[in-house]
Order: C-alpha cells, then structure tokens, then sequence
C-alpha cells in the first residue's frame, strides 16, 4: 500500500510524526505536508505565488516534502505533481490520510478544517482519503498513544473497500497516558449548530481597536442526539463519511418550480 500522509500544523507537528510512526508499517508512507501551521484554512489552496518544495527529515523516520502552501495545495500539488515524478505517470497512492490534527475537527468546524480539505481535495482527485483529528484538552496529550487509537480506527476503515471519492473523517477522543484504553468506534452524523464563540474588542496602542477571537470551538449552541460532537464528548472514537456535493438536493426542485 502506498500513502500520502499530510496535515494541517505543519510537518514537524508531534501529531504527524505520531501518526507517521503508527501507520508507517501499512506500506510505503511519502509525506507532503506544510511548512509552517495552516489550521482553518479549509480548502483554500494557493493562485498568485510560487508553492516552495524542501525535502526535510522530521526525525530519523520520516522524509517528507514541505510545502509553503496549505493542505490542500500539499495533496494537489502531491497528486499532480510530486507523486508522478516519484513513481511514473498515472500513478496514485491508495489512500490519502489527513492528520494527526491538534484539536478535534468536529460540529461545524469540519468546515473550516484545513485538515479535513486536505481529504477533501484528494477525493476530488479521486484517491479516498481519511482525515485523523485529535480532541485537545484536559491535560497533556499523549501523542504516541493517540496514533496509536488512530491506527486502530483507519485499520477498521481499510479493511473495507472505499470508493476513490470517499472522506472518512475520524476524531480521536481526548489521550493523557500510554495506558489510555482503546475506546470505541461509533459512526455518527455530524453537527450543524453553530458554535458559540466571539470576538473580544481591546484597543492597540496607538489607539486603533482589533478584535481577538474566543472559545474554545467545542461549544456550540445545540448538540444533536447521535452527531460527532455528543459522540467524542462520551469518549468515542467518531467516525463520519462526508461529502464534497454541497448541492442541497431536499430544495433543489422547488427552486426549479420558483424559478420555471
């Protein structure tokens, strides 16, 4: 098997070098990541500037290629480009893994996840893809442990055929200690309310104002029964199939008729 293995914090994040070490035995893992943080860039890929390519070596483990670009210029840039010149033309990885992201990537917030466009823009291109997110807080993570629950929940996706379209997004729930028991999976929907943060106004000084964000981004202002975010808050591993069809079929022939 062969993986493209890429984030959205950057390629000397500990939570894709985690992960690199946990799944670097499924086969041939090439890394093509950011070279610096590109959390909350969502889909947002790169038009008016040249993408820089370095080879690096996080640890003594992991190659990678970074990218000054985001997540999902990594995975087009990756699958265009870069993948070709390593193997011959026309040839894809079987699978694309996004992660391990610093901070779940559930509720809304899978909107605005580079993370999660990363596996986006690889089912475009229609190799499957899995995005990995990691549920912050409470303590310290325990990074090894999370990818190894990670791992464990991919296998359980893998052993499946996928289609090349297909995102599965997976959330990881909070992991403190290499003792960590192994949680389990539940496929879940995924939230839509909205979340409950805001902007807090300070004043710079020269007088001007600016706005800092705040919240935690795992409140929201309603949590469905049987969605990601109530899922992962009960220490499940959360697994979500998503979609790139942003077409809203339930009103799509009413607008035909308002519009005839």
């Amino acid at each position: 098997m062969r993986i493209l293995l890429t984030n959205d914090d950057g390629i000397h994040a500990p939570g894709i070098e985690a992960l690199h070490g946990a799944i670097r035995d499924l086969g041939q893992v090439v890394t093509i990541a950011p070279a610096d943080v590109q959390s909350a860039t969502s889909h947002g890929i790169t038009f008016h500037t040249p993408l820089l390519v370095e080879e690096v070596s996080p640890n003594a483990h992991m190659r990678g290629y970074a990218v000054e670009g985001r997540p999902a210029d990594c995975v087009k840039l990756g699958l265009r480009r870069i993948w070709p010149d390593l193997f011959g033309d026309g040839q894809l990885p079987d699978v694309v893994i996004s992660g391990m992201n610093s901070g779940a990537n559930v509720g809304i917030n899978v909107i605005y996840s580079g993370t999660v466009g990363a596996a986006v823009e690889s089912a475009f291109l229609g190799v499957p893809a899995i995005a990995v997110s990691l549920h912050m807080g409470g303590g310290v993570p325990h990074w090894r442990r999370a990818a190894e629950i990670a791992r464990h929940a991919i296998d359980q996706v893998l052993h499946h055929r996928i289609d090349p379209h297909t995102v599965i997004n997976i959330n990881v729930p909070r992991t403190h200690t290499a003792d960590a028991p192994m949680p389990r999976i539940k496929v879940v929907t995924m939230n839509t309310a909205a979340g409950i943060d805001n902007y807090e106004r300070r004043v710079s000084p020269d007088g001007r104002p600016y706005y800092w964000p705040n919240g935690n981004g795992m409140e929201f202002f309603h949590t469905r029964e049987g969605t990601d975010v109530e899922a992962l808050n009960e220490r499940f591993i959360t697994v979500t199939p998503l979609q790139y069809d942003l077409t809203d079929y339930h009103r799509i022939q009413a607008w035909r008729e308002r519009l005839a």
